[in-house]
């Protein structure tokens, strides 16, 4: 672990803690995209029972994979927002 330090020391990489009030932010927005998420899921669950149409099914779930994966980034990008 030392030399994997001091190779990050040598490079640039700087290990700097966050602060007490950086950890709230982030629990918060982890939070708040993590009930995002779940209401996107129960909503495309509902969906999805509603619909007998296999064309239609699909393009559902697509959007639906599309809709986590903005969620995510948009989550992980205000995470990196919060730590720089």
């Amino acid at each position: 672990m030392a030399r994997l330090r001091k190779q990050d020391v040598d490079s640039g990489v700087a290990d700097k803690p966050l602060t007490d009030a950086q950890k709230a932010e982030i629990a918060d927005v982890r939070q708040t995209y993590a009930a995002k998420l779940a209401q996107e899921e129960i909503l495309f669950k509902s969906k999805l029972q509603a619909s007998v149409d296999y064309d239609e099914r699909q393009k559902m779930e697509e959007n639906y994979r599309r809709d986590v994966e903005r969620l995510t980034h948009e989550r992980d990008r205000k995470i990196e927002k919060i730590r720089a």
